[in-house]
């Protein structure tokens, strides 16, 4: 079966990471390119709006092909109601949009993070999976967290709508996203480092499958176009998972610092990340800091791309080494580093 590259596709967080990297690949395709963000960019076919009210942007997915759903509250510290609105109440607004302007292909963005329960009780799941790969067919379970937990609720959404035949959809699970212009895999980490307020749990051990944001977004463009990918689910990860340690040890050398970054057993680094937290919070700030960023870089399994290697043919292509080289230019260029 061979790809249908399409004439014109809709972006839903399109000045985001992954959506703007995306817009990118496809105009450079020829393919006309559209989308939606909190903050407009005509110039790039991008629309103001709020996901969750399609009045101000529905008119933009006139004549897509393909539809990409990006946008999302991307937080480990954020009130329920607001990631429940976005995330949930957003994606069923996206999917009805899509459906009704007659969109061939709806491609959900999700996340490995909907699998947490592998690694928050990694006792259980060796004891009722013993031998399952971290793969498509892992079980979810909430966990009380609320951006995993709304990401999962979407993909119930989207799946559901492909089962009724009211819109054909698929859903993408990246793994931990880098590249340059990231910002909770490059920057935040950079300003953690530099600030001496990093700290790894697990002793640097927890298991981290870094996919670079070409490789993604190959993977993207592959699903949203492989007549094959309808109404599938694929992860999109690194081929190899690393400790935390090793990948966040490129930073520290970019840095020039001699030590390796610091770490510590995971209770230890969860209550050092609360506390943290707790004081964000009393001065009415904002932070990543907290159990939620410190579970996930405790993970104990990688990703297994074996399905979208034989479904799609989808293969990441830029190594780690390779990948850091990149960031460690755009870093310099940027000034990040000087």
């Amino acid at each position: 079966m061979t790809e249908h590259r399409p004439s014109s596709v809709f972006i839903t967080g399109a000045n985001g990471f992954v959506g703007r990297a995306l817009a990118e690949r496809f105009r450079a395709e020829g393919v006309e390119v559209r989308g939606v963000d909190v903050s407009a960019d005509p110039d790039h076919g991008v629309v103001a709006g709020d996901i969750a009210d399609p009045s101000t942007w529905s008119h933009a997915l006139a004549g897509a092909e393909v539809a990409i759903h990006t946008a999302a509250i991307v937080s480990n510290n954020i009130a329920t109601e607001r990631a429940w609105h976005i995330n949930v109440v957003g994606t069923q607004r996206v999917l009805d949009a899509a459906a009704h302007a007659g969109v061939g292909r709806f491609v959900q963005i999700s996340t490995m993070g909907v699998t947490r329960f592998a690694h928050a009780h990694p006792d259980a799941a060796r004891r009722f999976l013993p031998d399952r790969e971290l793969d498509e067919r892992w079980p979810l379970m909430p966990t009380g967290n609320p951006y995993t937990d709304t990401k999962i609720t979407a993909e119930h959404l989207v799946l559901a709508a492909h089962a009724a035949g009211e819109q054909s959809c698929c859903v993408i699970r990246p793994a931990d996203i880098y590249g340059p212009g990231c910002r909770p895999w490059v920057l935040e980490p950079i300003a953690a480092l530099r600030s001496g307020r990093f700290l790894l749990p697990a002793r640097g051990k927890g298991l981290f499958t870094p996919i670079y944001i070409d490789d993604l977004v190959d993977g993207i463009v592959t699903t949203a176009t492989h007549p094959a990918a309808t109404g599938q689910i694929f992860n999109l990860g690194g081929e190899s998972p690393v400790t935390t340690l090793e990948y966040f040890g490129h930073f520290t050398r970019m840095l020039g610092m001699d030590d390796p970054p610091r770490s510590a057993p995971t209770s230890v680094a969860v209550a050092a990340a609360e506390a943290a937290r707790l004081v964000a919070v009393a001065r009415r700030r904002h932070t990543e800091l907290g159990r939620g960023v410190m579970l996930m870089l405790a993970k104990t399994r990688g990703v297994s791309n074996e399905k979208a290697h034989r479904v799609l043919g989808w293969w990441p292509k830029v190594d780690l080494d390779e990948g850091m080289r990149r960031v460690e230019a755009w870093l310099r260029s940027e000034g990040h580093l000087g």
